[in-house]
């Protein structure tokens, strides 16, 4: 009998790792039925979506709070249902703080639960992991360094690879994404990718656009691509119109990666998609912002001095082994951080800020040779057989 397998994916992140993860699973079972919440990645794959993946993209603290009772409801109405249905497993795609309680109570009722994506407890948070260890029978982890680390908290793990790892290619060639993209083949190209969420493109968007046109005055033959998710190109046009850019601004539906493979530099809010440049090589200016309150809370719960995933992934390995020991007060006489990127956060991501960061990178080839190499290391570290790991992984759950 074909398995069904109930997933939550919550961004369009978590999308695009479900998908691969689904590639993997229909390989191994092809008749595999999957359902629940997800997006236009997982349903290119055949999933059904019972809520489409926006009713859940939101982030921090104050801007969850008029949408928390329908979230709430959506996840008892969903518990609900799967509870009656028993499907053979849970995959939590990300999302901890939609998926962990719901992972809770099915795993109490008798579904066997995985979780996908180990928080980054050891960045900010680190009480998540006792809500894991209720949550999940099994946690599959993008990062080399996460498995000891869950292990020493009781939590089975195994580390897969991270899917884009194998998807993207290191390098790739800019003057043939530029072509595809029907951009001038030769001179400087800035992507700007300030969000996948309304609430990051209003405390981003504005300032990556401010920002070049900084760069623009400084480069006037600059091209700025912007990769655009469907629900926000209203807005992100609007924004464009009052940019003054022009025809050197052009809105990309979707297509981060051709954005990524075709430019020179990119200012990037943090997350994935800061590791999707540094796998294709690119140097990048990472930044955030978010409301004043939910700033000073998350700041306060944060155990590491970077928040972008190159900075903390090519670290040291000791800043990696001693996360849980650290927090900001202690930051203080520790040996420095490295920042191999540079990282502008809250009020010191102005426009100001962020052109001079770009043009640094835009002025400096050599270290811009330096950090692909190292971007090489990490591309090869990450990419393994992510797919035969992951359903080693979910088979052996499954016969337990």
């Amino acid at each position: 009998m074909d398995p069904f397998f109930a997933m939550v994916a919550a961004e369009a992140s978590g999308d695009l790792l479900a998908g691969h993860l689904l590639d993997a699973l229909k390989a191994r079972w092809p008749g595999l039925r999957a359902a629940g919440i997800g997006g236009a990645e997982m349903a290119r794959r055949g999933f059904q979506a019972w809520w489409p993946i926006e009713k859940l993209s939101v982030r921090g603290y104050l801007e969850v709070l008029p949408r928390l009772p329908a979230l709430l409801r959506i996840r008892r109405r969903l518990g609900e249902r799967l509870l009656a249905g028993r499907p053979d497993l849970f995959i939590g795609v990300d999302a901890p703080d939609f998926n962990f309680d719901l992972e809770a109570r099915l795993k109490a009722g008798g579904v066997k639960t995985l979780h996908f994506v180990s928080p980054s407890f050891w960045a900010w948070r680190p009480e998540k992991l006792a809500k894991l260890r209720r949550a999940a029978d099994h946690v599959l982890c993008l990062f080399p360094f996460e498995p000891d680390l869950l292990a020493e908290a009781g939590i089975a793990a195994t580390y897969v690879g991270h899917p884009l790892a194998g998807a993207l290619a290191f390098d790739p060639d800019p003057i043939a994404a530029r072509r595809a993209l029907g951009l001038a083949e030769q001179g400087t190209v800035v992507a700007l990718l300030p969000g996948s969420r309304a609430a990051e493109v209003r405390h981003l968007g504005s300032r990556f656009f401010r920002a070049a046109a900084l760069i623009q005055q400084a480069r006037p033959a600059t091209e700025f691509i912007v990769p655009v998710v469907p629900h926000l190109m209203p807005a992100m046009q609007a924004a464009a119109r009052a940019s003054g850019l022009g025809a050197a601004l052009h809105l990309l539906q979707g297509q981060s990666h051709a954005a990524l493979a075709a430019c020179d530099v990119a200012l990037i809010a943090s997350g994935t998609a800061t590791l999707e440049a540094a796998l294709l090589g690119r140097p990048m200016v990472i930044a955030y912002a978010m409301p004043a309150f939910s700033y000073r809370l998350m700041h306060g719960k944060r155990l590491l001095p970077w928040i972008g995933l190159p900075n903390i992934l090519c670290a040291p390995r000791q800043w990696q082994q001693r996360p849980a020991a650290l927090a900001p007060h202690l930051w203080a006489g520790q040996p420095e951080a490295p920042f191999i990127v540079p990282e502008l956060i809250q009020d010191t991501a102005t426009p100001q800020a962020l052109a001079r960061a770009a043009l640094d990178w835009l002025d400096a080839p050599e270290k811009i040779a330096q950090l692909k190499q190292r971007f090489f290391l990490l591309h090869q570290q990450l990419n393994c057989d992510t797919a035969q790991l992951a359903t080693h992984a979910i088979e052996t759950l499954l016969a337990r």
